[in-house]
């Protein structure tokens, strides 16, 4: 048995820049990957193997959830749950399972989280039946690898100052923007009317080639679900895994499933226990071990990993482990630009699929409001609908009062969607605070196909999430009527987007209530690191992925000192 320097649980965000750094310094990396080794090759703008028979993520025949939802009070006032298998209600929890992880379908959309995210508490004070902390480390802590990211990821944009900038040591993007569509001009146009800051998005895709490794985009305008084929997406198996593979000292084991951490009397980790791809158990040992199975697995896998020392399972010292899940608050609508309102040469521009919209508003991320009072905002990002033909359709199939319709009715919708209007869409993100009753447990009646335990996922919502979710939506809306859009639509909801996970194994200086200290290694495991997202105690007002690279980076420091 082989004795690796690293051994790396998970591909993604998480642990492609350990994989990365620790290889670079000469160390023996092993990754371990539950899914396949896809290339680029394998990745097709296929809307039946993305989005209708879910070919990236796991059949949830085999690998499942239970979810426990609301469901209502009872005579005391207290909440009450109902508990039903992902099997039987098709909610899908997994994000992409392959080489990469869930950074292979994302979209790219990629901010910083500003100062005011790492003190939140400090900031705005408590919330009634809200976790929230502030973080163990600052800004100014993780400033440097936000940079590192920039470049070694390879993030496009332009930086245009504005009253919400946070600090930087860099002045531009190495990148410029990606091509923008040309409804754009409305957006501007609107926000400068309203003197909003219409705001160019960063994104995690390759304008310009890299030299020797990676191509720019082709706007497909198949980007989001959808895995690159031209390698132009900041993947973390095309920006960070590829590249540790060429320097000879990173192996990565695809299609292994980590069943067990196996720890000895002291609490350290000795072994990983997995399952290879002719369904063999094995056993390798390391030095140093690192977490990175995204929120929800990654708190399976610890609570699985029962030992001598840490019989509630790893790192459960205090009942922490699974505690204070987020996602992302917020909601999404719809505003729709019909053809006919505009000069034929106009409407042809409208017309146009493939380049980004690239805008974000970021304007009420700090709400000063009479009523409302000082509160943690969010950011809202603009964006055409995605492409999917089958998906489009789908959605035209009901009338107003929500009744099938056929025939030539059907046609007529099915025509109006495809051929004359142009849909531009909105999505809202603001915290999701940490409740007691948002975390991970284990299903022990449910196995999935390995004979482990499920998880078990209660997905409870604080209320102040929706009101703050609903302040964005009616400045969101006010913003498409300016620009001219008609048939404008939009909701909020408390209903976790999957795709959007952290916590779990929050990080922080005491013991007591937090699973990580703040270099995010297990407090009573001096080798287990966790860097997926995690560690993070709160989830900010913007997609996690840019902040999660980011803190592996730094982690990755951390590591390369220890060994």
């Amino acid at each position: 048995m082989k004795d690796y320097d690293v051994c790396i649980i998970g591909s993604g965000a998480g642990g492609g820049p350990v994989a990365l750094q620790l290889s670079k310094a000469g160390y023996d990396v092993l990754v371990l990957e539950k899914g396949p080794f896809l290339k680029r090759e394998d990745l097709y703008k296929d809307e039946l193997a993305c989005c209708r028979r879910s070919v990236y993520t796991p059949d949830l025949k085999d690998e499942h959830h239970v979810i426990e939802d609301y469901d209502g009070k009872d005579d005391s006032g207290n909440y009450k749950w109902s508990s039903e298998s992902t099997t039987q209600s098709g909610w899908d929890f997994w994000n992409g399972n392959m080489v990469g992880g869930a950074t292979n379908l994302m979209s790219g959309f990629f901010h910083r989280l500003k100062p005011e995210d790492f003190r939140l508490k400090t900031e705005f004070g408590a919330i009634q039946d809200a976790n929230v902390v502030d973080w163990p480390i600052s800004y100014e802590d993780l400033e440097p690898y936000y940079t590192m990211v920039e470049n070694i990821v390879g993030i496009s944009g332009e930086i245009k100052p504005h009253p919400f900038q946070e600090p930087r040591s860099s002045k531009d993007f190495p990148y410029p923007p990606t091509q923008e569509h040309p409804i754009t001009g409305f957006i501007d146009s609107a926000c400068d009317a309203m003197n909003l800051n219409s705001l160019r998005t960063p994104r995690a895709i390759l304008s310009t080639p890299q030299l020797n490794a990676r191509n720019s985009c082709e706007y497909s305008g198949y980007c989001g679900s959808y895995g690159c084929a031209s390698g132009a997406k900041g993947s973390s198996r095309e920006a960070l895994i590829n590249v540790a593979l060429a320097t000879g000292n990173c192996t990565v084991l695809a299609n292994s499933k980590v069943t067990k951490l196996v720890s000895d009397q002291t609490g350290k980790v000795k072994h990983a226990e997995y399952i290879d791809n002719k369904n063999t158990t094995q056993r390798i040992s390391a030095k140093i071990f690192v977490v990175a199975c995204q929120a929800i697995e990654t708190s399976r896998l610890l609570l699985l990993s029962t030992g001598p020392k840490h019989t509630h399972g790893l790192g459960n010292h205090s009942g922490q482990v699974g505690k204070n899940i987020v996602f992302s608050a917020g909601g999404s609508g719809y505003g729709e630009f019909y053809y006919q309102d505009y000069s034929p040469e106009l409407a042809e521009q409208l017309k146009l699929r493939g380049p980004f919209v690239n805008r974000y508003l970021q304007d009420w991320y700090v709400i000063n409001d009479k009523k409302l009072g000082r509160l943690k905002g969010g950011t809202v990002e603009l964006l055409l609908r995605h492409p999917n033909p089958i998906s489009k359709a789908n959605n035209v199939k009901w009338d107003e009062n929500d009744k099938l319709v056929w025939g030539s009715k059907l046609k007529q919708q099915l025509k109006t969607e495809f051929t004359e209007r142009q849909s531009l869409r909105y999505e809202i993100f603001c915290d999701w605070l940490p409740t007691d009753d948002c975390f991970v447990s284990l299903a022990n009646n449910e196995k999935d196909k390995w004979g482990s335990p499920v998880a078990k996922l209660r997905v409870g919502y604080h209320d102040h999430d929706l009101v703050v979710g609903r302040y964005l939506l009616d400045k969101t809306k006010h913003v498409f009527k300016r620009m001219g859009a008609k048939d404008i639509s939009g909701s909020v909801s408390g209903s976790p987007p999957a795709n959007l996970q952290a916590g779990g194994c929050r990080f922080g200086h005491d013991s007591a209530n937090s699973v990580l200290d703040p270099e995010c290694r297990i407090h009573t495991a001096e080798n287990v690191f966790v860097t997926d997202g995690s560690w993070m105690p709160t989830g900010g007002s913007v997609p996690y992925t840019w902040t999660i690279y980011a803190n592996a980076f730094r982690v990755a420091e951390v590591i390369k000192k220890q060994l």
